[in-house]
């Protein structure tokens, strides 16, 4: 059962990932470059101070290296846990794999901590502001989903490596929402 569901996916990441044309492989970059979202979070950073003043916008920000802390040590923890192999060292596919970037990052892949990091925060920030600021749900939401196809488009992730990120970080992102929230209301007064 395993087996066959590890060949699927593998199956249907080599039809994602050949579907990549040298046309559209710099805005996958783009997409998948953690640098390119700083602006994203810099007007995050100003909505919430707007709308919860600097105090609270201190405690949003201890809740968020948290928030990314554990994504992020958890994703290291499965991936040297499982040690599923990354599509491109995978000596399966790895002939056939489109690998966009010079380089394939580390052996393992399982879970993708990107698709994990992008997802926790897009659900953190949607409980936060979601009610507060018009469409930026639906915003957030896009943007963790590009990053996470960004990295089956350029090579780096299977298909269930992108899937678990998005659940964990879905997890994440609602779990520590909620616990800023109650620490909002004990000391951000």
């Amino acid at each position: 059962m395993l087996e066959e569901l590890i060949q699927q996916d593998k199956e249907i990441f080599l039809f994602l990932n050949s579907l990549g044309t040298t046309t559209w492989d710099g805005f996958w970059l783009f997409i998948t470059n953690k640098f390119s979202s700083i602006p994203l979070y810099a007007l995050l950073l100003f909505f919430t101070f707007k709308q919860y003043g600097v105090k609270k916008t201190i405690i949003m920000l201890i809740f968020v290296a948290l928030l990314i802390t554990a994504t992020d040590q958890l994703a290291n923890f499965f991936k040297y846990g499982v040690q599923r192999l990354r599509p491109c060292h995978d000596t399966d596919i790895n002939m056939v794999v489109r690998l966009v970037k010079k380089s394939c990052g580390g052996k393992f892949g399982y879970f993708s901590a990107h698709a994990s990091n992008a997802m926790a925060l897009a659900l953190f920030f949607s409980v936060l502001l979601g009610s507060k600021i018009k469409y930026i749900t639906s915003f957030l939401l896009i943007w963790a989903v590009l990053v996470a196809y960004s990295r089956i488009y350029i090579g780096v992730h299977f298909p269930l490596d992108v899937l678990t990120g998005i659940v964990i970080g879905t997890i994440f992102g609602w779990l520590f929402a909620k616990l800023s929230i109650f620490a909002f209301q004990k000391f951000g007064t």
